[in-house]
C-alpha cells in the first residue's frame, strides 16, 4: 500500500482494518509512506503497532506511486503480491480467493476482480471488468483495476516492476499491464465483487490535463509494444487527451451515466438467462 498525505482517518482505517479482517491469515501488510507530510505521516506510524504483520516504511521524499509500490515489492517476502490502496477496501475474502486461483492456474500472472464502486454517500455503482482481457481491451482503458489485483512476485521481479518516469505518474498501472502482456503474460479478472474501489470528484480532479498527455505518450508507446496499429488506435491514443479538455463535472456525469448503463445491462443479461433456465 502506497500512501501520500492521506488525512482522511476514516478511509485509512476502513482501508486497513478490510486487510485485518481477511479470511486468510498468513499476510504482511507493506505500508509505504510517500513523504507525507505533518499528521499524515503520524497516522501512518500507530498501526505498525496494531499489529505485527503490519509493517511502516518512509521515503523521505515524494518519489510517486510506481517507486512506492516497487519500495514495497522489494521488501515483500510472499510468493504474491496485493495492490491495496489506501482509501479503498477489500471484502473479507478477496485475498483467500485470489490466492486459492492463482494457486490453481498457473498460467495466469495475475488476477483482478469487479468492484463496487463508492464515494463519500456510500455505494453508488458497479464496475464489471472483462474476464479474460486480450490485447484489443487496452484500447479504451485498462481492462484491471489496479488496486484489486494480486501478483506472482517472480513476475513483479522478472519484468522490473513498475516503470518509474514523469509519464507514468498517474498511469503507472496501464504501462505495466500492457508491457506484461507485451512479453506474453496474462491476467484475468474473478467475475466476483472482491472490492469497494472509492471513485468520486477528488479521484477526477487529479488526473490533470499534464498527466492526460503523458497517458498518451504511454499509449503510444505500449500500443506499438503490442502489435496494434491503425487510424483505430491512433483515434484511442489521443482519448485521454480529449477527455482532459472536459471539465470535471461534465466527465464525471459522463463516467457515471456509462456506469449505470453498464449495471442495466448487467440485470437484463442476468434476468434473460432466468428466464432462459
Amino acid at each position: 500500500m502506497g500512501v501520500y498525505n492521506q488525512h482522511n482517518k476514516k478511509e485509512l482505517e476502513a482501508a486497513v482494518r478490510s486487510i485485518l479482517n481477511q479470511t486468510i491469515t498468513g499476510w504482511e501488510l507493506i505500508i509505504c509512506d510517500d513523504g507525507s507530510e505533518g499528521e499524515a505521516a503520524e497516522n501512518l506510524k500507530r498501526y505498525e503497532k496494531r499489529d505485527g504483520r503490519i509493517r511502516v516504511i518512509r521515503h523521505d521524499t515524494n518519489r510517486g506511486l510506481a517507486a512506492t509500490l516497487n519500495t514495497c515489492i522489494s521488501q515483500a517476502k510472499g510468493k504474491y503480491i496485493a495492490r491495496m490502496d489506501a482509501d479503498d477496501i477489500s471484502m473479507p475474502d478477496r485475498l483467500e480467493r485470489q490466492y486459492q486461483f492463482l494457486e490453481a492456474h498457473p498460467e495466469y500472472a495475475f488476477v483482478g476482480c469487479n468492484a463496487e464502486l463508492i464515494d463519500d454517500s456510500g455505494i453508488w455503482g458497479m464496475r464489471k471488468m472483462p474476464e479474460k482481457p486480450e490485447k484489443k481491451d487496452f484500447l479504451p482503458f485498462s481492462p484491471f483495476i489496479h488496486p484489486s489485483v494480486m501478483v506472482r512476485r517472480e513476475v513483479y521481479l522478472k519484468t522490473g516492476g513498475y516503470y518509474v518516469s514523469k509519464e507514468t505518474w498517474r498511469c503507472e498501472d496501464y504501462e505495466l499491464f500492457m508491457r506484461l502482456y507485451a512479453q506474453g503474460y496474462r491476467g484475468i479478472n474473478m467475475q466476483e465483487i472482491l472490492f469497494c474501489y472509492r471513485e468520486n470528484k477528488e479521484s477526477y480532479e487529479r488526473r490533470k490535463f499534464r498527466y492526460r498527455l503523458d497517458e498518451a505518450k504511454i499509449r503510444h508507446r505500449n500500443f506499438k509494444y503490442l502489435g496494434m496499429r491503425g487510424p483505430a488506435v491512433w483515434l484511442y491514443t489521443i482519448r485521454p487527451v480529449a477527455a482532459g479538455l472536459l471539465p470535471v463535472p461534465v466527465l464525471m456525469y459522463l463516467k457515471r451515466r456509462q456506469v449505470k448503463k453498464e449495471v442495466l445491462r448487467e440485470t437484463y443479461d442476468e434476468a434473460g438467462e432466468l428466464q432462459t433456465e
